[in-house]
C-alpha cells in the first residue's frame, strides 16, 4: 500500500468516478482502476461496488476512506515540517440549504487563508441532495434544519444514511420581504398578513414531499406561491414582486445588500438548524474550521 495510492482512493471518492479521476489525476483510466483493484486484492477488502450506474463506497470503503485521509493528511504535515514543502491543494466540499449565513462564513474562512492554493465546493441545492452528497462522501458536511413537523423523517432518513446532526442554533423564523414592501416596518408579520403577496420556496425536485421542504408551515395552503431554484433568483422575486419566504431570519447587508429586510414570523415554530456528518469519517482541518466560524458568525448574529 503507497501513499499514492491512498491518494487515487480520495480522489475518485471526490469525482464520484473513475473516469473523472483518472483526469483530474492526468492518468489513464485503466492504470487508475488497475491501482484500485491492487489496493482491493492487497487489503482483502471491496473498497467500491461497481454498478451499471457507476461506482459507490462498499462499508469497507468508508471505514477505509477515513483512515486513507487522515494518513495523507498526517504525511502532508510531515512533508511541510520536515522538507520545506508548500502546503497541498486544500480541498474541501460542503453542500447546505440556502443560508447566507454559511456563504458568509465561507467567504470570512477563505479570506483568512494563507495558502497558494485551494480548491472548495460551496453546493446550495435540494434537503435530500444535501444527505446523498455527505453520504456519499461529495461533500464533508452538510447544513439543513429540523423542526417538530420535519424531524421523525429527516432523522430516518440520516440513521439510515449512517450521519449524525449537531446543531448550530435555535431561530425563531422570519419572514424575507423587499425593504420597500408595505410591510417592511411592521414589527411582526403574521400569516394572515401575507395572504395576498406571493409566496417564495425553493423547489425540491424529484424529491418536492413536504418534509424536505426549506421552508417550515409547507403545508399551509398559498393563494400565490412561486417555487425557485437558487437564492438569486429568489431575491430579485422579493424586490419586484413583493413576494416574501419564510426562513432563520439571519441575513448579511454585506453580501446581499440592503433591499432585503428581515421581519419576525407570529408563529410558535422553531427550526433547529445544524450540520451533518458521516459518522463513519473524520472531517478534514479546513471543515473543522468552517464550522468553527459558522459557530462564531451565529453568535455575532445573536445565537
Amino acid at each position: 500500500m503507497t501513499l499514492q495510492q491512498l491518494k487515487y482512493i480520495i480522489t475518485v471518492v471526490k469525482c464520484g468516478s473513475i473516469t473523472e479521476a483518472a483526469k483530474q489525476l492526468y492518468i489513464s483510466q485503466p492504470s487508475l482502476s488497475s491501482a484500485v483493484k491492487e489496493l482491493e486484492t492487497e487489503l482483502g477488502i471491496e473498497i467500491f461496488r461497481r454498478t451499471a450506474k457507476g461506482i459507490t463506497l462498499s462499508s469497507d470503503g468508508t471505514e477505509f476512506l477515513s483512515y486513507a485521509r487522515q494518513v495523507v493528511e498526517q504525511a502532508d504535515l510531515l512533508e511541510r515540517h520536515y522538507l520545506g514543502k508548500k502546503p497541498s491543494k486544500q480541498l474541501c466540499s460542503v453542500s447546505t440549504q440556502h443560508y447566507a449565513f454559511a456563504v458568509n462564513a465561507f467567504v470570512n474562512l477563505i479570506s483568512s487563508l494563507d495558502s497558494d492554493e485551494y480548491e472548495f465546493t460551496l453546493r446550495e441545492t435540494r434537503t435530500y441532495e444535501i444527505i446523498e452528497d455527505v453520504k456519499d462522501f461529495h461533500s464533508e458536511i452538510g447544513i439543513l434544519y429540523l423542526n417538530d413537523f420535519n424531524e421523525k423523517v429527516i432523522t430516518k432518513f440520516l440513521k439510515e444514511s449512517h450521519l449524525v446532526f449537531s446543531p448550530l442554533f435555535t431561530a425563531d423564523p422570519h419572514v424575507f420581504i423587499c425593504s420597500t414592501h408595505p410591510l417592511a416596518k411592521q414589527k411582526s408579520i403574521s400569516l394572515a398578513d401575507l395572504e395576498n403577496y406571493p409566496c417564495l420556496a425553493f423547489e425540491q425536485g424529484e424529491y418536492n414531499s413536504f418534509y424536505f421542504s426549506e421552508e417550515i408551515l409547507s403545508t399551509v395552503p398559498h393563494k400565490k406561491i412561486i417555487h425557485v431554484s437558487d437564492r438569486a433568483t429568489l431575491f430579485n422575486l422579493l424586490i419586484g414582486l413583493n413576494g416574501y419566504t419564510i426562513c432563520t431570519g439571519v441575513l448579511n447587508s454585506n453580501l446581499n445588500g440592503d433591499n432585503i429586510v428581515s421581519v419576525p414570523l407570529i408563529t410558535d415554530e422553531k427550526m433547529n438548524v445544524g450540520w451533518i456528518m458521516n459518522e463513519k469519517t473524520q472531517l478534514s482541518a479546513f471543515a473543522v474550521s468552517y464550522i468553527d466560524e459558522l459557530k462564531r458568525l451565529i453568535t455575532e448574529y445573536g445565537y
